[in-house]
């Protein structure tokens, strides 16, 4: 796995911009250039998010889809009878 590489990056701020970077990186805890990486993240999600709505929408995706179907056969992990029981005991324990 190659290792992350950090790149110094100048961005140009008004005022009002720097205000409210300092503000929601103090409200947050974490430096500004933290708050910026996750704004660049949710940016990112919400692009890949839009991306599969549109997908969605043109018919080349179908999302997924819980439909009825039979229930399968066999025999049941326990018996309904024990279940119930072992139910009523630990609730006894309260």
């Amino acid at each position: 796995m190659a290792a992350k590489v950090r790149e110094p990056i100048q961005v140009y701020l008004s005022a009002a911009e720097r205000e409210s970077l300092d503000r929601v990186a103090a409200e947050l805890g974490v430096s500004r250039s933290e708050v910026l990486r996750k704004g660049l993240e949710r940016i990112a999600e919400r692009e890949r998010d839009a991306a599969l709505v549109d997908l969605v929408r043109r018919g080349w995706l179908r999302p997924p889809v819980i439909r009825g179907g039979p229930v399968p056969q066999g025999e049941p992990v326990a018996p309904l009878a024990d279940l119930l029981k072992e139910l009523d005991e630990l609730r006894a324990d309260r």
